[in-house]
């Protein structure tokens, strides 16, 4: 499976921005898909996920602002990114895994694949 996101940009606090990540490959639907971010100077951390049940996950920094989907059909996964904030500076990669368990969604070790990320870069 290969990952490649679009759409990130430089935008000022408070605009939006939607990322995309395409994949290619077989059983797209039977993965769970989704996004992490790394600052500059920070680890990277989950964003969001979509479980391969549907069930979607957001982190609580981004839960309310920010919405993830999926579409099966064209292999994508999004990110709509509202209410952006300069804490929200990072190179945002998508991820996807196969058979992870509920439990794990939140967890980097669990994804197999990554795409080469894209920056979002915030203005206060």
């Amino acid at each position: 499976v290969q990952l490649v996101e679009s759409g990130g940009g430089v935008v000022q606090a408070g605009d939006s921005l939607r990322l995309s990540c395409v994949a290619s490959g077989r059983s797209f639907n039977t993965y769970t898909t989704g996004w992490f971010r790394q600052g500059p100077g920070k680890e990277r951390e989950f964003v969001g996920a979509v479980w391969r049940g549907g069930n979607i996950f957001y982190a609580d920094s981004v839960r309310g602002r920010f919405t993830i989907s999926r579409d099966n059909a064209k292999k994508m996964v999004s990110l709509q990114m509202s209410s952006l904030k300069p804490e929200d500076t990072a190179v945002y990669y998508c991820a996807a895994g196969a058979s992870i368990i509920l439990s794990r969604v939140r967890e980097e070790q669990a994804y197999n694949y990554w795409g080469q990320g894209t920056q979002v870069t915030v203005s206060s």
